[in-house]
């Protein structure tokens, strides 16, 4: 797809189709591309796989596709022998979200390994078991509600949720890209001192 194409707009020096440079954008504004919400660009993908991962080399990011669980996403490049300037601002997740995370990612190995192969949760749930984790500086129950609930929020954007009717979540299996089995076991035994510190 790299060649002498028509200018798309004035001044364009760039070689790639349309759609292509569209991809590339795709996944430098999102930090995953799903092959379930997004077949067209996830086709195109694996079709010019090389000329992207081109293109991201360039600004030192890599390409990680993920074929089993249908995802793509970009990482940052990092090195001790040369230096590489870092493109990608981490953009943390708060403590609510982290919290939501945990029991997400929890009740999805649990139903995971149950042979569930659409695991659904709902926001009552979330709710009982995360407000469970926050402290009188965290607020009165309605501002940890709301706090929880945009986390789900935040979460349904980038497709680790997805919210089916109001409150009824699907988790889908990006939760398991986002938070690994071993940053999981950390946090659950950081929050299980939390909890012996607040007893």
């Amino acid at each position: 797809m790299e060649q002498d194409l028509e200018e798309h707009f004035p001044g364009d020096r760039g070689t790639l189709d349309p759609e292509i440079r569209r991809v590339l954008v795709h996944l430098l504004q999102r930090r995953f591309l799903s092959v379930e919400r997004n077949r067209r660009e996830w086709a195109l993908l694996l079709d010019h796989q090389q000329v992207v991962e081109s293109r991201l080399n360039d600004i030192y990011l890599r390409l990680v596709i993920d074929h089993g669980r249908g995802f793509a996403y970009k990482q940052q490049l990092r090195s001790d022998e040369i230096d590489m300037p870092v493109l990608l601002k981490d953009a943390p997740y708060s403590r609510a979200e982290t919290l939501v995370l945990v029991h997400l990612r929890t009740v999805y190995q649990r139903e995971s390994a149950a042979g569930e192969t659409s695991v659904r949760i709902d926001i009552e749930d979330v709710e009982q078991t995360v407000l469970s984790y926050f402290a009188e500086v965290d607020g009165g129950t309605a501002k940890q509600q709301r706090a929880i609930r945009s986390a789900l929020d935040r979460l349904d954007r980038e497709g680790i949720v997805q919210e089916e009717t109001s409150g009824r979540y699907r988790i889908t299996a990006l939760v398991e890209v986002v938070l690994s089995a071993q940053t999981l076991k950390e946090l659950r035994e950081w929050l299980g001192t939390q909890e012996a510190v607040a007893r």
